[in-house]
């Protein structure tokens, strides 16, 4: 793609591992700036390797002020804010609705749901304000915003709501020339996976366990890639990226 086919400023949340972080070094080795947020600086330092076009910013996404210096810091340096990858999340309590500790699901939405949110929110005004108006905010979702894991209720609801939070800032974004679309992503390889076992043996809904085939993160990145390098003209609304063969369709 040429420049001015590709938007080139972009904020990634959750950078300082996982999806987040292959992402940004994707995107960093294929020209784009980036400002690099997540919760603690040195692995958001790890994933930035002194790039001259990362931009290093620690921030909670689920606190508001950090979130709008996030993005203060991003337009200071580069003017604008053309992508928004919303990846920020925790797979948050293990259990059935009837176990679930109140703490642990406020935590879990307030990461996976109020911070995206208000990261879009603040995503959008940028988009809404700058010239030329535009842009396109990519939210990582799940499968499990399709199918659920057994005692996942937590991180289910939550990635469905992000499911809705996509809907309406397409919808919403129509007139200001912001697109929005979602990702779910199924058995990439990345530490998430290990709390819940895909690689040595994962509950499954017959109460068995399966060691569940999965699939090298850069291969995320690229689908992210392929996302956010559309043209203006055009929107991935959804794209479902599953390990070839894990037990999804008719999961169970």
């Amino acid at each position: 793609m040429t420049e001015a086919q590709t938007p080139r400023v972009a904020v990634v949340t959750g950078a300082g591992s996982g999806i987040g972080r292959a992402v940004a070094r994707l995107m960093l080795a294929e020209g784009w700036s980036l400002a690099l947020a997540g919760r603690r600086e040195a692995p958001l330092k790890e994933t930035a390797a002194d790039h001259p076009r990362a931009l290093v910013v620690p921030c909670d996404v689920t606190q508001p002020d950090g979130v709008a210096q996030l993005f203060e810091e991003t337009r200071r340096r580069w003017g604008r804010v053309d992508v928004l990858f919303n990846n920020a999340g925790i797979f948050g309590p293990s259990g059935s609705v009837d176990e679930m500790d109140l703490a642990a699901w406020e935590s879990t939405l307030a990461v996976n749901v109020t911070g995206a949110m208000l990261c879009a929110a603040e995503a959008v005004r940028s988009m809404k304000a700058q010239e030329p108006q535009g842009g396109r905010i990519i939210n990582n979702g799940s499968i499990s915003a399709h199918s659920p894991r057994p005692l996942s209720v937590a991180y289910t609801v939550s990635k469905h709501a992000i499911s809705g939070l996509t809907k309406s800032i397409e919808l919403d974004g129509r007139p200001y020339n912001i697109s929005c679309g979602q990702i779910d992503i199924g058995n990439t390889r990345t530490e998430i996976m290990d709390t819940i076992g895909v690689g040595s043996g994962a509950l499954q809904a017959d109460g068995s366990r399966r060691v569940e085939p999965m699939f090298p993160v850069e291969d995320a990145a690229r689908a992210v890639l392929l996302m956010a390098g559309m043209p203006p003209s055009a929107n991935i609304g959804s794209l479902l990226v599953t390990a070839a063969g894990m037990p999804f369709i008719g999961r169970g």
